[in-house]
């Protein structure tokens, strides 16, 4: 412990040897910590390495920081923070374009659209119960996290888990359909 100060310290003072050997001590820990979370092991590397980045760019402030791996623990979670806040943005804005009514005068297309909202609907039926619920009350009722988890007295974090899975499975889904149709 008293190592790692002593090297942000000299980090600090832009010694590029003690970010060396903070990179390498800490790199492998800053990754499977990530990679617990977002199960992904190349957006854990990248989380480590805009951790690690972020540290060298900045690190005129670590000479304030009493521990070290205390603020870098810190970083990351602001950083797994930013990941989650971003996705649950990407998978709204991904959720709304895929339920936005496609409005056409071409037949074929307009057929396409049927087809697809009918494979839609075929794939939230064949989600597990719970999850389709969940889904049902967030795009069909339109019911944020919050009261869903309230209405089904469950955490909020189990609403997001399961909007991020029906979001997952259908992404794949519409994935496969395109791949065939175009």
């Amino acid at each position: 412990m008293e190592k790692e100060n002593e090297y942000a310290k000299a980090l600090s003072e832009g010694d590029s040897g003690a970010f060396e050997w903070l990179f390498l001590h800490y790199q492998p820990k800053l990754i499977a910590f990530f990679a617990g979370f977002v199960h992904d092991d190349e957006v854990a590397r990248d989380m480590a390495q805009d951790i690690f980045f972020s540290l060298w760019t900045n690190r005129v402030k670590l000479s304030a920081v009493r521990s070290f791996s205390s603020y870098l623990y810190q970083m990351a979670r602001n950083a797994l923070f930013n990941y989650y806040d971003h996705s649950l943005v990407c998978e709204k804005y991904d959720a709304e374009l895929l339920f936005r009514p496609l409005v056409t005068d071409d037949t074929e297309e307009l057929l396409f659209a049927q087809e697809l909202k009918g494979l839609i609907d075929l794939k939230v039926e064949q989600m597990p119960p719970q999850r389709r619920q969940i889904f049902r009350m967030s795009r069909v009722e339109g019911l944020n996290n919050d009261e869903i988890a309230a209405h089904l007295n469950i955490s909020k974090r189990t609403v997001e888990n399961h909007l991020t899975a029906a979001l997952s499975d259908l992404r794949r889904m519409l994935k496969i359909v395109l791949l065939l149709f175009y």
